[in-house]
This record gives structure tokens, C-alpha cells and sequence, in this order.
């Protein structure tokens, strides 16, 4: 199925199986910044899947605009569906795949796909580790919030096999920002990072009292509650 076509057929399913007064509530939450179907989590993911064992899952050049055409598509749940697809064929992409996930963070950005997109960032990453340095940084240099956030918490789930110097180095650097998704994302990675090494984690932030407050705060949750 062409892309087009494909992204037609989606989108009639989720439209057919909708609920416009949830969709309002769904859109307030977001601070009506995207159109909503009303379709709840597992209603989306199970129709995804209905589509995906129909339909097929597109590949190389047909998966890309698939998914160009979904984030340009005015209802979010067409964005759930092309990262619900990308994140099924995630470990099959070229290198080169890392574009790809970079227009995706920066259109129609908001943290429900940055997030989300983060944790695919993550696992290419993994499979492609030269990739890393190169590209965060020029991510950290793009003065673009979603591409820094991302270079904060793409780690999230590497546990032991976190970058420890990479993860403290793009905090601080980042430590000046006002932004509440660069202040939270940090404590978010720092918190998680403290599961880990918790003794890494406090010691970095008693040395680093330039840390915004929230960064802090977010970032000592779980060593608080387990130290």
C-alpha cells in the first residue's frame, strides 16, 4: 500500500472509532495544540496493530514518508500510530535512520512524541554507537529545547551501560536554561541515573550548586525515598 493511501486508511479507522467528546478533553490536555480522535491508549495501539498485520509495515524509502506524512497530519493519534510503527522495525534501520528520527523531534514537537522518539534515539544509538558523540552534540549546538531534552534522557533505560561523563556533561551545560523541559528532563535522567549509581548522582549534584532547583529536586526522588 502506498504511503498516501496508507495514511488514508488510518485515519478512517481511528475517525470510525472515535470519540468526539473524549477528543475534547484529550485536546485541553495538550493546551489545544494538536486535533484529537478521543481514542484512548489501547485503542490506538490495538488498531495500529490490526493495521500493521493487514497492512504490512513499509520499508526503506515507503516507511520514511509514511512517517513524514503522519507528523505533518493535524491528529495526534496519526503521530502515535507512525512511532507505534517505527518503534516495530526501530532495530532493522540503516544508520542513516537517525535523520529520520531528528525531523520527527523537531515537527509538531511537544514531550509526548519527543519522549517517546527519545527512547527509539536510544536504541538506534545502541546499534550504531559511533553515532553518539557526533550527533548530540550537534543536537546540543542546535539551541532546539526538543533535541537537547533528548540528549539528556535518551540513556533512560541504558542503566550500568550509561554514559556517566556524557550524561553529567550535557547537564551542565544545560544548567543555565529556563526552559521546564530541559530543567525537569535532566532531574528526570538524574533520577533514573540514581538507581544506578546513586552515590554518582548525589555526589554530582552537592558539587554542582548551580543546578536549577527542580533539577535537583527531580533528580534526588528516588534517593530520598530509598537512602
Amino acid at each position: 500500500m502506498a504511503p498516501a493511501e496508507y495514511l488514508s486508511h488510518i485515519k478512517a479507522t481511528f475517525r470510525q472509532k472515535g470519540d468526539p467528546e473524549r477528543a475534547q478533553g484529550q485536546m485541553a490536555y495538550m493546551r489545544n495544540q494538536f486535533e484529537y480522535y478521543g481514542l484512548k491508549a489501547p485503542e490506538w495501539v490495538a488498531l495500529s496493530k490490526q493495521a500493521f498485520a493487514g497492512e504490512g509495515l513499509p520499508e526503506g524509502e515507503n516507511l520514511q514518508e509514511l512517517l513524514r506524512l503522519c507528523f505533518e497530519d493535524e491528529y495526534r493519534e496519526v503521530q502515535y500510530f507512525a512511532l507505534e510503527m517505527a518503534q516495530k522495525v526501530i532495530k532493522k534501520q540503516p544508520e542513516s535512520f537517525i535523520h529520520t528520527l531528528e525531523e520527527l523531534i523537531c515537527t509538531k514537537s511537544w514531550w509526548d512524541t519527543v519522549d517517546w522518539i527519545s527512547k527509539l534515539v536510544g536504541i538506534h544509538f545502541r546499534r550504531y554507537p559511533a553515532l553518539t558523540g557526533p550527533v548530540t552534540e550537534r543536537w546540543m549546538a542546535s539551541g532546539n529545547i526538543w533535541l537537547q531534552r533528548v540528549c539528556l534522557i535518551f540513556q533512560l533505560m541504558y542503566k550500568d551501560k550509561t554514559d556517566e561523563a556524557l550524561l553529567f556533561q550535557y547537564i551542565l551545560r544545560l544548567q543555565g536554561s529556563r526552559e521546564f523541559f530541559i530543567q525537569k528532563g535532566a532531574g528526570w535522567a538524574l533520577r533514573q541515573y540514581s538507581k544506578t549509581a546513586p552515590d554518582a548522582v548525589m555526589a554530582f549534584i552537592e558539587s554542582n550548586t548551580g543546578l536549577p532547583a527542580l533539577t535537583k529536586r527531580e533528580g534526588l526522588k528516588w534517593l530520598k525515598r530509598n537512602h
